[in-house]
């Protein structure tokens, strides 16, 4: 029986293997410009090639997860006001199984409370337009969407001088959530805490 390989083993391929297809060294070569003179303009057809190649790779590192049951979940740290918590998130470039998404179920309120400690008193902001603008929110209004969420994640970006602490409340499969490819069965909203008076820079 033929070893099966680990979830940080698959990240190290995927890494890789995106750097081979960046390098050109991968592409995938019945792609082809797409025709319209617009879009041709702005994309070579080298770069759809590029592209195109570490879909198809990931794809197949996708279906290796699935038939090997090879978890895409890692663990992470983050630290926000002398607090620290220790939490799962599912690799950006690999699949939540079902499995996986028990184990972001189960640790949702941990989160949840860890970034209400650590944000109470500051000013809330929603992401909107794909990050492009922030709108304040209320506490209650973020309660509304924790309450209608799968799963969370954390972001900290911290200095002397500037604080924000971001969490990502979504359902469905994290990767899909992120880059908004999966909508409406997977997605995700950003809600940025920061100090009174200050903006979000996430």
């Amino acid at each position: 029986m033929s070893k099966v390989h680990t979830t940080e083993e698959l990240i190290q391929v995927l890494a890789l293997e995106r750097q081979a297809c960046l390098n050109g060294d991968r592409l995938k070569l019945e792609i082809s410009a797409s025709g319209n003179p617009v879009l041709d303009q702005f994309f070579s057809s080298e770069g759809l090639q590029k592209f195109s190649a570490y879909q198809d790779f990931k794809a197949s590192i996708h279906e290796y997860q699935r038939q090997n049951q090879v978890s895409g979940v890692i663990w992470k740290e983050i630290t926000a006001k002398n607090q620290k918590i220790r939490y799962p998130e599912v690799d950006n470039q690999l699949i939540a199984l079902e499995t996986d998404m028990d184990i972001l179920e189960a640790a949702k309120n941990s989160i949840v409370e860890f970034w209400q400690q650590t944000t109470s008193g500051m000013d809330l902001y929603l992401s909107i337009l794909h990050g492009k603008q922030y709108q304040q929110v209320t506490v209650a209004d973020s309660d509304r969407i924790i309450q209608r969420s799968q799963w969370a994640t954390l972001l900290c970006y911290e200095n002397p001088r500037f604080l924000e602490i971001i969490i990502q409340l979504g359902w469905g499969q994290p990767a899909e959530a992120s880059y908004k490819s999966g909508f409406p069965i997977s997605g995700s909203e950003y809600i940025h805490a920061v100090n009174p008076g200050n903006l979000p820079i996430g």
